[in-house]
């Protein structure tokens, strides 16, 4: 029995090696892909390339530095190029490039704000897609938060089936659940009739068998 979990553990870890080398080959298709149109002067296409690639680790702060650049010497889309830039400073403070990544964002800078001070606008391309990169950020953060304070699912169900509570109505009577309750002991409780207790889960829980866990501090309504 341990040299069959053994063995099992040996071919989850090569599958999943197996599974980084075929993400990596398709993100170096893609890189090659982005270097070809850039060559060929398709820069527009070249980024949205390059985009693809990014996987927001540090293995791919070159594809930053390689978008900062077209935005920076073709398109002279100055906000994305800083963007780009900073975003190699982040996920490479100590790279081969960190040096001329600072030296181009400060120039970058300074070109920014002497358009600004001289009462000059951005482009429109180059608003439009900071705005959208904004955008995209915010609701990144919005689902991190989202997956962060999102309860763990309780005992017994699945991420799937996960235990779905109704909402209490205004008025209702409802009891807090403390160490050690069962909804048998509350139906005990409330109604002298252990045998409740299903009422009480029915009037709690949407289309739930059997006998969903409570947990101390859980609010519940005695119908």
């Amino acid at each position: 029995m341990r040299a069959w979990a053994l063995a099992a553990v040996a071919a989850m870890i090569v599958t999943g090696a197996g599974c980084e080398k075929l993400f990596q080959k398709d993100s170096e298709r893609t890189l090659d892909a982005g270097d070809k149109k850039a060559a060929a002067g398709d820069v527009r296409m070249a980024i949205k390339l390059y985009e693809a690639a990014l996987d927001g680790t540090a293995r791919t702060a070159e594809v930053h530095y390689k978008i900062a650049l077209i935005y920076d010497d073709k398109l002279r889309e100055t906000v994305s190029a800083l963007h780009h830039f900073e975003r190699y400073l982040q996920l490479a403070p100590q790279g081969v490039r960190a040096n001329d990544v600072k030296e181009r964002k400060k120039q970058a800078s300074l070109r920014l704000a002497e358009t600004l001070k001289s009462g000059g606008f951005m482009n429109q391309a180059e608003a439009a897609r900071l705005s959208k990169e904004n955008l995209d950020l915010r609701m990144l953060l919005v689902k991190l938060k989202a997956q962060k304070a999102a309860p763990a699912p309780a005992s017994g169900t699945t991420a799937k089936g996960a235990l779905v509570k109704k909402e209490i109505p205004a008025g209702a009577r409802t009891y807090t659940v403390q160490k050690g309750d069962t909804l048998a002991s509350i139906a005990a409780k409330f109604y002298k009739n252990k045998a409740r207790w299903q009422q009480i889960r029915d009037a709690n829980f949407e289309s739930v068998k059997g006998t969903p866990p409570i947990r101390a501090g859980q609010v519940l309504m005695i119908p």
